[in-house]
């Protein structure tokens, strides 16, 4: 080999010749990017009064909060600061918002990552962005991290009966080591949420990593009434009702319509209206994108012979 340490060919060893750098190779050419989104207390708009429902979810992460002002106040008591918590409830309850408005409450940076960041088809590629992950939030410290569908890299584990999942098992194990080495004068919390808690491996959830499971379940109906209220403010409503009448005939509409559901149905009616050149949205319009949302656009191509009619009748 020639001096200075280079191969033959000219390049460094094992790069894999002059002018090929493998690590470059993985980085660039397939697009990996271990980058964290750390979002600054600043452009945090989000607070509790701006969630509406989830009333008892937001009580049990309120203490998060207090941890992240005053964590002197637990440490004195010789209370340790819990790692982390488990946001779980169907898609669409507000689990992402929550955990976003618990950082706006407490005025510390937001870093928000989803589960399917850290797989990836190279080996190793998913662990490393979990030690980028919990670097940058040390440096950052106090902050929060939130980890949305965390079952895509926190499913249980077969036990080596497969070799399918090795990359995702990395991963997982990475993260465990990363939430027992947090130290408690580190003032990181982890956030997680997922809507299949059954799926999770048992090491997750044991005392000591994700301490606490807060349900986040579809809203009730006067639960419902507040959510339609922050919907229904900035769209263009008729005076046939009030704002806080239309909120209560909706609700009562729509029996187990999650938030991102009830957002959509009000985004609906206002396409409804703009597209029949209304100059406001009526109930009708709400109505119509109740039947939408519940059962898909309305078709009239398939409308049935009379034959056809008593036959299916």
């Amino acid at each position: 080999m020639p001096g200075g340490g280079q191969t033959p060919m000219g390049g460094k060893p094992g790069k894999g010749g002059k002018g090929f750098d493998l690590e470059n190779m993985f980085q660039n050419s397939m697009g990996v990017n271990t980058s964290v989104n750390v979002i600054d207390p600043d452009n945090i708009k989000d607070r509790f009064s701006s969630v509406a429902g989830l009333s008892g979810s937001k009580i049990e992460i309120m203490e998060f909060v207090e941890f992240l002002k005053n964590p002197k106040k637990y440490t004195d008591m010789g209370a340790k600061i819990p790692r982390g918590s488990l946001l779980v409830g169907p898609p669409g309850t507000g689990k992402t918002l929550l955990a976003k408005a618990t950082a706006g409450e407490a005025g510390v940076p937001f870093i928000n990552v989803s589960g399917s960041e850290f797989v990836e088809m190279f080996v190793g590629l998913g662990a490393k962005r979990v030690r980028k992950l919990f670097e940058t939030a040390r440096n950052k410290s106090p902050c929060i991290i939130f980890i949305d569908e965390i079952d895509a890299v926190g499913k249980k584990r077969d036990g080596g009966g497969g070799r399918g999942n090795d990359e995702r098992d990395q991963t997982l194990n990475q993260l465990l080591v990363e939430m027992d080495g947090m130290g408690t004068d580190e003032n990181v919390v982890v956030l997680a949420a997922t809507n299949m808690k059954d799926s999770l491996d048992k090491a997750l959830t044991r005392p000591g990593r994700f301490d606490r499971i807060i349900d986040c379940p579809l809203p009730t109906i006067s639960e419902r009434e507040d959510i339609f209220k922050i919907h229904l403010k900035p769209i263009k409503l008729s005076a046939e009702f009030s704002i806080n009448e239309y909120s209560t005939r909706l609700a009562a509409l729509t029996p187990g319509y999650s938030g991102a559901e009830i957002k959509n149905i009000c985004n609906e009616a206002a396409i409804l209206a703009a597209r029949e050149g209304c100059d406001s949205i009526v109930s009708r319009h709400f109505e119509d994108a109740n039947d939408r949302v519940l059962a898909g656009s309305k078709r009239d191509t398939m409308k049935l012979s009379p034959e056809e009619t008593k036959r299916v009748a």
